[in-house]
């Protein structure tokens, strides 16, 4: 298993657009993409599990990845999160 974790900037935290994003680059691997903050996670692949962790800016968030593509699953989920979040 692999795991980052990233401060939001982005000033509005992890609303439905970026969200979306997040959903879509995550369920390109078949790798399970796990998101959290805190002591609460989801699955990195349903937009109402991201969405409902209520991701605001300055909040620290964990990604993680376990399965066969986890490398590039991490690196591609960290790239994301520092072009769009």
């Amino acid at each position: 298993m692999k795991e980052l974790k990233y401060v939001i900037t982005d000033l509005e935290g992890i609303h439905a657009r970026p969200a979306g994003l997040l959903v879509k680059k995550a369920n390109e691997f078949q790798s399970k993409v796990m998101i959290g903050k805190g002591e609460k996670k989801a699955d990195a692949k349903r937009i109402f599990g991201v969405m409902g962790l209520g991701v605001k800016k300055d909040d620290e968030i964990f990604v993680s990845a376990e399965g066969e593509d986890e490398e590039a699953a991490i690196a591609a989920m960290e790239q994301f999160l520092k072009e769009n979040l």
